[in-house]
């Protein structure tokens, strides 16, 4: 448990541009911050990050929280794991007991697994450079690669020993539960055989985002073997293949830097190009591209240069990926190595210098590059050629930009000496097939969600819905203008002034009339600024972002993210006023007024329904029921004239 003064002060040195900043790239709009949303995908940014406020709010998925929020949501954590991780990056200490191998199990499973899987780390990396076989075989082997010792230890390379469950054994012993070692598949337990997944291996730990490790890759070092050379961790509660990208922890900064990233296959491959001083580079680990590793790169940059080695066919099979990049904007670029060379031995004959203007001197652009190599194979083959034409236009299709595709046409029509027209209508032909596409995909999601949301409605508070709606926009004044003057009047002859704040008049207003907020959330905001008032405390909003309970962080963050003019109470008549602090005495009490008459117009719904439910002969019932209603619909009335009164500029 971490003690509340240790959670102020993380939340003290938070700077929220700071932490989110490691997971996209951010770039200044005003006073605010802007990028592509991490929690779905889209083209335009509308994930905004304020860093006065502290709070970021994304206007297309609808996601908004402090800081904490962002890692628990992105990193899927729980709350504590959270303040620990911002902990840690601040260099704050939290004292925290040893824990018990209980204490591990009562953690939930995702946890577990991370605390399994940078055990594993660890432990491996203790053997490539502690352990005998270790020192002699898988040091051996990445000093033979040309790995210098800091290269080794930046990526955190390791060894696992020939002994079938060596690891294993150790791991049990300082506590960690089998149902772990299994789930992340660091261990393989068959009919109570167990062993070690990558014994005899060298290690590759592989990196989420935030730099936990998340799994391995382990390559075997004896060649009379029929095992696979290369074995990586299965896909696991915290491992998906297709959504990471090997090295994007130690690149995503230079991406940002650079505003471009590498692209090559394997893992030493990136590591040798790390260590020739190229830094804004990532493997797909052997495998095709996918959308979600795309949309990895794009939250740093949309500029993707691929690194080939000289197999045609790997290239050709890579096609349908790099057709995925294009689809999602970005700028496509590709370098080819001479033949029998791949990144990994090409940059170990060059220097830094050398390295990257090969490398300038060699990019092509994809289109361009597909075209070429294609025409190659085509050569006077009409089928082939047409064939060629067909595959071309569908990716230039794939462009969301009008302008590059008509760039790419032109450049196209010339190289394949085919006219513009020709290709301009196959290309419209598969942007309206993909429109229709796209069109029957979201129809068929819209339906799913309106279901979905029918499902979800709560029948019992249906007549509490309007009333919600102003208990929120109350709720929403009080974070945004609590403090701020309302009123000020001249006490007595002492000519002292007594000034009354926005939260002292909501506060009164809802007290004397004894009325209640209906939703948890909204109350318990209430309930905080009434507490802090009744003790002569001024609270801040920032007390409602870094809250300990998520759902005040979220609404919070959600209701700040709102400028005055998408609130309801700043517009009358269609006018909006120019700013909401000039307009506070009127607005105010206008918010409170309607707050107050949805609440009578509810009350008198159900004494009409009484009274049509009640016998005719209980007169004395009647008459108070009559009398009741008559009173409603007074206050109505005033309440009614006071509210248009406040809307005459």
């Amino acid at each position: 448990m971490i003690n509340q003064e240790t959670v102020n002060k993380i939340l003290e040195r938070v700077e929220i541009v700071d932490i989110i900043q490691d997971f996209i790239h951010l770039k200044r709009r005003g006073v605010n911050f802007l990028g592509l949303c991490p929690f779905h995908n889209e083209k335009t940014p509308s994930f905004t990050v304020s860093p006065s406020k502290g709070i970021y709010k994304c206007f297309g998925c609808g996601k908004a929280g402090n800081a904490v929020n962002f890692i628990m949501e992105h990193e899927q954590m729980q709350y504590p794991e959270a303040l620990r991780y911002l902990a840690k990056k601040y260099q704050i200490d939290i004292v925290e007991t040893e824990q018990t191998a209980e204490q591990i199990e009562q953690k939930n499973t995702r946890e577990s697994m991370l605390i399994v899987t940078n055990y594993a780390q660890k432990y491996f990396t203790g053997v490539l450079h502690n352990d005998k076989e270790g020192i002699a075989v898988g040091l051996s082997y990445f000093k033979e690669r040309g790995f210098s010792k800091e290269t080794i230890e930046k990526f955190q390379l390791g060894y696992c020993t020939e002994e079938k469950d060596k690891f294993t054994q150790e791991a049990i012993r300082n506590g960690y539960k089998l149902e772990y070692l299994v789930s992340t598949g660091l261990t393989i337990d068959k009919n109570n055989y167990r062993f070690d997944r990558f014994a005899g291996r060298v290690i590759f730990p592989i990196h989420g985002i935030s730099g936990n490790t998340i799994a391995f890759g382990a390559r075997i070092l004896k060649t009379d073997t029929k095992t696979a050379k290369y074995l990586n961790s299965p896909e696991s509660e915290i491992y998906h293949k297709s959504n990471i990208l090997y090295g994007i922890y130690f690149a995503k900064r230079e991406i940002i830097k650079y505003d471009k990233c590498f692209m090559v296959e394997g893992y030493t491959d990136v590591i040798s190009l790390h260590q020739a001083g190229i830094e804004n580079v990532v493997a797909s680990s052997g495998t095709s591209l996918t959308q979600n590793q795309i949309i990895l790169v794009k939250r740093f940059t949309e500029n993707l240069t691929i690194l080939y080695d000289g197999d045609s066919a790997g290239i050709k099979a890579s096609f349908r990926g790099i057709d995925l990049v294009l689809e999602q904007g970005m700028n496509v670029k590709v370098v080819l190595f001479p033949d029998g060379e791949d990144p990994d031995s090409f940059s170990k004959k060059m220097n830094k210098s050398e390295l990257k203007e090969f490398i300038e001197n060699n990019e092509k652009d994809f289109i361009k590059f597909k075209t070429d190599l294609l025409l190659q194979e085509a050569k006077s083959d009409p089928v082939k050629k047409s064939n060629l034409v067909n595959d071309i236009v569908k990716s230039i299709s794939l462009i969301p930009d009008a302008i590059k595709r008509s760039i790419y046409i032109k450049e196209c029509s010339n190289i394949l000496n085919i006219k513009e027209d020709a290709l301009y209508t196959e290309a419209n032909k598969l942007i309206l097939r993909n429109r229709e596409e796209q069109r029957k995909t979201e129809f068929t999601n819209v339906k799913s969600q309106t279901f979905e949301a029918r499902n979800n409605a709560l029948p019992g508070f249906i007549e509490n819905v309007y009333s919600e709606v102003n208990e929120k926009e109350l709720i929403s004044i009080l974070l945004h203008y609590a403090d701020k003057e309302l009123f000020t009047e001249e006490n007595g002859d002492v000519f002292e002034k007594k000034t009354t704040t926005v939260a002292e008049y909501i506060i009164k207003e809802i007290l004397n009339d004894e009325l209640e907020f209906k939703n948890l959330v909204y109350k318990e905001i209430f309930e905080d600024y009434k507490k802090h008032f009744e003790e002569g405390n001024i609270i801040d909003n920032k007390f409602f972002i870094n809250h300990i309970d998520e759902k005040i962080r979220v609404l919070a963050a959600n209701l700040l993210s709102q400028t005055y003019k998408e609130s309801a109470i700043w517009t009358a008549g269609g006018k909006k006023y120019d700013s909401p602090e000039a307009t506070l005495k009127k607005d105010v009490p206008k918010a409170v007024n309607t707050y107050k008459l949805k609440i009578i117009q509810l009350a008198i719904k159900d004494y009409e329904l009484s009274l049509k439910k009640i016998e005719k002969e209980d007169i004395d019932e009647v008459k108070n029921l009559l009398e009741q209603l008559m009173r409603l619909h007074q206050t109505k009335s005033k309440l009614a004239d006071e509210i248009g009164k406040r809307t005459i500029l």
